[in-house]
């Protein structure tokens, strides 16, 4: 370009290979983005992970007024029963993060969280918790219908401890030790540690906290169903009733196994305990499960959830169940007018979830 010895080849080398280059990129970026789908993906799976908004107060007491005028004081847990019940929530629905002890480069302390995880149909539940306990902490939403219940600041930790502390049964005792041992090393406190609930089942309100984060009551309607080419026997109209409950054989953050626990509920239930696993692409997942079918053993099952009400959706879940399991004692089953009346109730309990 200056007249150097074959300094016109040199150039014209050296933007030939950057038009190579560039053309080569573009390519590349575009078969990503369109054929192989990847951009796309990629920056739709960040955004649905990363963005969360804050749920205004105004909604929270609003929600507030309209379970409480829905419920009333039929639901409510006794200061007592409280804390078992939280401690059957969180080892259901929550987990404890612990950040690394110091301070950031910004001189901020940087505290642990408290965090319970749901659907959006229980925001009623959870501002009634948050009213319970003092108004501590906020609320997300992430996604499209997922609630976050965040206790984060010092003071709401400590009041949440001193509730669960020694009512947990899970190895997410063993995290609440850790968070114990956290704060008193941060804080210079003498909090002791937690040690595991092993009292029975009937006694306190841990199991209703648990059933409200991974129970499942269920009504299934077989239809009736004639002979048919491809049917050799005709099938009769039923109606079955079922309580279920699944957790993951393996605590991850606790590297512990959920086996202990999960037979005390098998043993609590009067059933079996079964195991089955969930497959993905890239790995398998052994999963604990107990259920009861039998009218017989479902009795003490109602008489539990009647003197430890659910507060939340499997609230409304277990009152429709409820009202099947007598609907079936007293026979009405068999009539078309309470075959009717148990398909309405199973449409309401689908509608009010969706």
């Amino acid at each position: 370009m200056h007249g150097f010895s074959n300094g016109g080849y040199i150039f014209l080398t050296g933007l030939i290979t950057l038009f190579a280059s560039m053309a080569f990129w573009f390519r590349d970026v575009i078969s990503e983005g369109t054929a192989q789908n990847l951009f796309s993906r990629v920056i739709l799976s960040n955004y649905t992970l990363n963005t969360a908004k804050a749920i205004p107060q105004e909604e929270i007491k609003q929600t507030l007024l309209k379970f409480t005028k829905v419920n009333g004081t039929i639901r409510d847990l006794k200061d007592d029963q409280f804390g078992h019940y939280l401690a059957g929530l969180l080892e259901g629905d929550g987990h404890i993060s612990l950040p690394a002890v110091g301070y950031t480069t910004l001189n901020r302390v940087l505290n642990p969280r408290i965090v319970f995880t749901s659907h959006e149909n229980n925001l009623g539940l959870y501002s009634y918790i948050q009213s319970k306990l003092g108004g501590i902490g906020r609320f997300q939403l992430t996604g499209t219908n997922t609630i976050r219940y965040i206790i984060g600041d010092i003071k709401g930790i400590k009041l949440f401890i001193n509730l669960i502390h020694g009512k947990l049964r899970t190895p997410k005792n063993k995290r609440l030790n850790d968070l114990i041992k956290f704060i008193n090393l941060k804080y210079s406190l003498e909090i002791s540690e937690s040690l595991l609930d092993t009292s029975n089942l009937d006694e306190n309100s841990w199991f209703t906290g648990f059933t409200e984060a991974d129970g499942h009551f269920g009504v299934k309607v077989v239809e009736s169903k004639p002979k048919s080419e491809t049917r050799k026997r005709s099938i009769s109209e039923n109606i079955t009733l079922k309580f279920r409950l699944d957790q993951r054989s393996f605590d991850v953050p606790t590297s512990s196994s959920m086996l202990p626990v999960m037979e005390t509920l098998a043993l609590f239930l009067s059933c079996n305990l079964k195991t089955y696993r969930i497959k993905t692409k890239s790995s398998s997942t052994e999963v604990l499960s107990v259920s009861v079918t039998s009218i017989a053993k479902l009795e003490s099952i109602i008489n539990y959830f009647n003197q430890y009400p659910l507060l939340g959706v499997k609230g409304k879940d277990f009152k429709h169940w409820e009202t099947v399991y007598n609907m079936i004692l007293s026979k009405e089953h068999l009539t078309e007018v309470g075959r009717l009346k148990i398909r309405s109730i199973v449409s309401e309990i689908k509608s009010y979830k969706e």
